[in-house]
């Protein structure tokens, strides 16, 4: 039996379509059977729908706190019996009850070498410090700020010409490919988290 991702996105959803490719071709032992967007006009939502995905919206200003917005989410995520939840350019962060009821089942891809340059605009950090290389990290979600312990990462030199645009363009070249290959991963039972590493048990 396939396993079963729900992808939580805001915008473009271009490592949700990333997912999505990898999951019809047969890469990752595992389907989309939901996503779950909390920006009604968000292009991956579309896409989603234009692939026959459940789409569910929620909208913060429905719901008293940050804690029932995000349980309302939970709940719907947990009727549909899902194995592995994938954040996709997901703008919000996670409150602490929603972690702990997916503990161990929550992926983030992020557009830096974690632990360095976490939070928005990570490509413009490593510019604006100078860093020679950054790259993309996939990482399983703790109660911090892209924080959880890492899954897999790809190097990406920084060009002294590099804009914030033209580095994020190459990087997330490799996050296409190194997200798709942790789902894979986790799919075939190969992930192991001790402490705050995660082991990759030999296939």
């Amino acid at each position: 039996m396939k396993g079963r991702i729900a992808v939580l996105l805001s915008g473009r959803g271009s490592n949700f379509r990333a997912l999505y490719k990898a999951t019809k071709e047969g890469k990752i032992p595992a389907e989309i059977v939901l996503v779950i967007t909390d920006k009604k006009d968000a292009p991956g939502a579309e896409s989603a729908r234009e692939y026959g995905i459940e789409t569910l919206y929620f909208r913060r200003k429905d719901y008293p706190d940050r804690v029932s917005f995000d349980m309302a989410i939970a709940d719907a995520i947990e009727e549909r019996n899902i194995d592995l939840i994938c954040l996709a350019g997901y703008m919000r962060i996670l409150t602490p009850e929603f972690v702990r009821r997916f503990k161990g089942r929550i992926m983030n891809i992020h557009p830096a070498l974690l632990p360095a340059f976490p939070g928005l605009h990570a490509q413009k950090q490593a510019i604006d410090y100078g860093v020679r290389y950054s790259g993309a990290t996939v990482h399983f979600v703790d109660e911090g700020v892209d924080s959880g312990p890492i899954i897999l990462q790809a190097v990406v030199p920084v060009y002294q010409d590099d804009t914030e645009e033209t580095l994020a363009e190459r990087i997330l070249k490799e996050e296409h490919r190194i997200y798709p290959e942790a789902v894979r991963l986790f799919f075939e039972g190969r992930l192991e988290i001790r402490g705050r590493k995660v082991f990759i048990r030999e296939g």
